[in-house]
C-alpha cells in the first residue's frame, strides 16, 4: 500500500452541506414535503442543496428583486432545471417533448449548456414536479446532472463522422450509467416510485463527492469538448483507426473566488493510458480517490484540481495505484490543432445531411430577430434524424435526408435562424453564461450584454483587417466559471455590475488558461485595453499564430499552464 492514507476529516469541521448529505437519506431529504408546502414559493434551506442531484437549482428573477421587496413579497422563485444526456443527443421525437415542457412550464425557452444538454428555466415550484415527469416522458432524466456527483460525460454528439466517433461516443454513455447515484429517491419523488427504504451508495457512499465532477472525452485532432477543463479527460488514442484506449488527464476545473489566491483555474494533467475494457475501473477509482481525499472542511477547495496539487502529481498517481491494484501506462502521443464548432452542413458517408446551427449562448427563444423556438419545433414536425446539442451551446440537426434538407433549409430562412454563415468567427468562437437575471451567484451581466460588446469589438477588428481571424472570448456574470471563461483567449469575469475582469492568453486549443490582465473595468476601458492589442496583433503576428500564443510571446501577460502560476 502507498505511505499516504485517505485523509480523514474530522465530523466535527465537515461544512454544512456535508450535515445535509449524510442526514439526507440518500437524497431524500424533505423534499416531498417543501414540493407541498404552498405558502412559499422555495423549498426548505437544506433542500436547495439535495434538489441539485436531482437536476435542478433553485433561483429567483433578481430583476424584480426590489421591486418585490418594496411590495413586502418574498423573491420571485423559480426552479432550473438541467437534463442528463450523455453526448447530448436527442431524436426529434423527444425533442418535441423537451420544448412542449419548456412551452408549457419554462416561458417558451430552452437553454443549450456548456455541459452539453438541455437546461429549462423559470420553472415554478407548483409546475415542478410536472415538469421533471414531462421530461422524463420523452426518456430523458435529470438525476445527477447536477450535484456534488458525476455530471453530464460530454462527447463529440456526431458520432456519424466514423466508427472510432460512434464507440467514443459510445463510452459517453457508459460512464454516465455506471457512475449514477444507486438512490431510489428521484423516481420516488418526482415519478411517484415505490419508496425503498433503504439505499446503499457503493461508489458515493453517504457523503457523495466533496464537490461537483465533470467528464469529457475528445478526439484528436479536435478538442471540441474543451476536455482540459473536466475533472476527468479521456483522450481517445486509435491505431490504423481502431480505438486502443484512452489518455487519462485529471484536475481541469474553471471555478475560482476574487482575490482569494487559494482558488484558481487549472487544466488537466495527463497522467496515463488505459485500454477500453479498464476504462470503467479507472474512472471510477478516480473518483473514489476524490470521494476519501478531497476536502470535505473548506467547500471552495474541494475540486479535484486542489486534491491533486495538495497531495501532488506523483503521490496522487500512486494513491490511485493502490486503489486499482495496478499502474496506468504510459501516456501515448497526440494532439489537438482545433477547438469549437464547425458549422453549416456536412454530409457523411451514409448520404445523410448534418447542420450545426449557431445559437449564441445557447438561448432557444423566440426574439424579434429570430423565431429559433417556433422554428425549430417545426423542423421537428418533419424530421426524423436528432437534435444534438454541442459542446460549444449550439445546435446540430443530425440525420437529415436529401428530400428533407431543402425544407429545412426554407425553415431556417423564413425563421431567421443561423447557420453560422454570416457571424464573425471571433463570435462563432465566443460562449457566456446566464448571469442575470436568474443566477444567485451573478455579479455583472454576460448572456444579454456578451452580444453587445462583441458588436464593438467586431469594430475594432474590421478596422485592423482581423476581423477573419478567429478568437475565443469567454464571458461570466461571476468567477465559478461556468462558461469557461479561463479557457477565452480574451475572457471577461463579472466583477460587479457593468465592470468586468480581462483574462488574456489562454490557448486557442484549450490546453492552457488565460491571465488576469486589467481589473474591474467598464465597457470604455476593455475596448480601450483591446485596440492597441489589436493593432499590435495585426502588424506582427506570426503566419498561423493565435491571438492568445501572440500575447504569451509579446509578454503581455505569462502563460499559465497550472494553477499555481495563475497569481503569480
Amino acid at each position: 500500500m502507498s505511505k499516504v492514507k485517505p485523509t480523514i476529516y474530522d465530523p466535527n469541521k465537515h461544512t454544512a452541506v456535508e450535515t445535509i448529505k449524510v442526514k439526507s437519506d440518500y437524497l431524500r431529504g424533505t423534499l416531498q414535503q417543501s414540493l407541498q408546502t404552498e405558502l412559499t414559493g422555495s423549498v426548505a434551506d437544506d433542500d436547495q442543496m439535495i434538489i441539485k442531484f436531482h437536476g435542478s437549482y433553485q433561483q429567483d428573477d433578481r430583476d424584480l428583486r426590489a421591486e418585490r421587496r418594496k411590495q413586502k413579497l418574498e423573491p420571485l422563485y423559480s426552479f432550473m432545471i438541467r437534463a442528463r444526456l450523455p453526448g447530448g443527443i436527442a431524436s426529434a421525437e423527444q425533442y418535441k417533448v423537451l420544448a412542449k415542457v419548456a412551452r408549457d412550464y419554462g416561458h417558451s425557452s430552452l437553454r443549450l449548456t456548456t455541459r452539453q444538454t438541455f437546461q429549462w428555466h423559470g420553472v415554478f415550484k407548483r409546475d415542478l414536479k410536472k415538469t421533471i415527469a414531462g421530461i422524463n416522458n420523452a426518456l430523458v432524466d435529470s438525476i445527477a446532472a447536477c450535484g456534488d456527483v458525476n455530471r453530464n460525460v460530454m462527447a463529440n454528439p456526431l458520432f456519424e463522422q466514423s466508427k472510432l466517433h460512434r464507440e467514443v461516443y459510445g463510452w459517453s454513455k457508459k460512464i454516465s450509467e455506471h457512475l449514477l447515484p444507486n438512490t431510489n429517491a428521484y423516481h420516488e419523488i418526482w415519478l411517484d416510485g415505490e419508496k425503498v427504504e433503504s439505499t446503499e451508495e457503493p461508489i458515493y457512499g453517504k457523503s457523495y463527492l466533496p464537490r461537483k465532477f465533470k467528464m469529457a472525452i475528445a478526439i484528436p485532432p479536435n478538442n471540441d469538448v474543451d476536455l482540459f477543463a473536466n475533472d476527468i479527460g479521456l483522450v481517445a488514442i486509435a491505431d490504423n483507426k481502431k480505438l486502443i484506449g484512452f489518455n487519462i488527464l485529471v484536475g481541469g476545473g474553471m471555478g475560482a473566488s476574487h482575490n482569494d489566491k487559494e482558488t484558481y483555474p487549472r487544466v488537466a494533467t495527463p497522467i496515463g493510458f488505459c485500454k477500453p475494457y479498464e476504462t470503467l475501473e479507472v474512472v471510477e477509482s478516480i473518483l473514489k480517490v476524490q470521494r476519501d481525499y478531497g476536502n470535505r472542511e473548506v467547500r471552495k477547495l474541494a475540486r479535484l484540481k486542489y486534491t491533486i496539487d495538495r497531495l501532488g502529481v506523483a503521490t496522487f498517481k500512486e494513491v490511485l495505484k493502490d486503489y486499482l491494484g495496478w499502474s496506468l501506462s504510459e501516456v501515448k502521443p497526440f494532439a489537438f490543432e482545433h477547438n469549437g464548432d464547425r458549422y453549416g452542413w456536412i454530409q457523411t458517408d451514409d448520404d445523410k445531411w448534418h447542420l450545426t446551427l449557431y445559437i449564441h449562448s445557447g438561448r432557444i427563444k423566440d426574439t424579434e430577430r429570430s423565431q429559433v423556438f417556433t422554428g425549430l419545433l417545426k423542423i421537428a414536425d418533419i424530421h426524423t434524424g436528432e437534435f444534438r446539442c454541442s459542446p460549444n451551446q449550439n445546435l446540430i440537426i443530425s440525420n437529415v435526408s436529401q428530400s428533407n434538407k431543402a425544407k429545412i433549409e426554407q425553415i431556417l430562412e423564413q425563421h431567421n435562424i443561423s447557420t453560422g454563415q454570416s457571424e464573425t468567427p471571433t463570435r462563432l468562437n465566443s460562449l457566456a453564461c446566464v448571469a442575470f437575471p436568474t443566477c444567485g451567484l451573478a455579479m455583472a451581466e454576460a448572456e444579454r450584454y456578451l452580444p453587445t460588446l462583441i458588436d464593438k469589438i467586431e469594430v475594432l477588428l474590421k478596422r485592423y483587417e482581423i476581423q477573419q481571424i478567429p478568437i475565443n472570448i469567454r464571458m461570466t456574470g461571476c468567477p465559478n466559471g461556468c462558461a469557461r471563461p479561463y479557457l477565452g483567449e480574451i475572457g471577461f469575469v463579472g466583477k460587479a455590475p457593468g465592470k468586468y475582469n480581462l483574462y488574456l492568453g489562454a490557448s486557442h486549443i484549450g490546453d492552457r488558461v488565460n491571465k488576469l490582465y486589467r481589473e474591474n473595468i467598464n465597457e470604455t476601458q476593455i475596448l480601450a485595453e483591446l485596440e492597441p492589442i489589436f493593432t499590435r496583433f495585426a502588424r506582427e503576428r506570426l503566419a498561423d499564430e493565435s491571438f492568445g500564443d501572440f500575447v504569451i510571446r509579446q509578454g503581455l501577460v505569462g502563460a499559465v499552464y497550472n494553477g499555481n502560476d495563475f497569481h503569480a
